[in-house]
């Protein structure tokens, strides 16, 4: 029977009825990026703990993916004959960072700057194992 595994480990919660984004937050200067990192990116402290980001935020800029990936390293479930264009943006979290995200809307005419967006997971490709494997993703509120 396979189950559902993320694509990376340390990017979210997972399993999680709410899945949450895993940040860093660096205890000498306070900086959050994601994902988490050894170091901080504004100042170098390798102090960096880990922290759930918000679910929730705003759309801060936003395009569409409009043509499969390279693969390598691309490892979508899809083929060129497959693919369909998805959202890509970038969502401000509240307090933290913003987060460079596939979105699940792919319409522009469906999207705006601004917008409240939240944090959902969805299917991506299989692993080798036979494992379904689960990305993050934005939709609109």
């Amino acid at each position: 029977m396979s189950k559902q595994i993320p694509l990376a480990p340390g990017l979210f919660t997972w399993p999680a009825d709410e899945p949450a984004l895993l940040g860093g937050r660096c205890a000498s200067c306070g900086h959050v990026a994601f994902p988490v990192g050894k170091y901080c990116l504004a100042c170098g402290h390798a102090d960096v703990a880990a922290i759930e980001l918000p679910r929730r935020g705003r759309l801060w800029t936003f395009t569409t993916q409009q043509f499969r990936p390279p693969a390598p390293p691309y490892a979508g479930a899809d083929s060129p004959e497959t693919f369909m264009p998805y959202g890509v943006g970038y969502v401000e979290l509240p307090g933290a960072c913003k987060v460079e995200s596939r979105l699940t809307e792919a319409d522009p005419a469906a999207l705006s700057i601004g917008q409240e967006m939240e944090l959902v997971v969805v299917p991506f490709g299989t692993a080798p194992d036979g494992n379904q494997t689960v990305t993050f993703a934005f939709r609109p509120v």
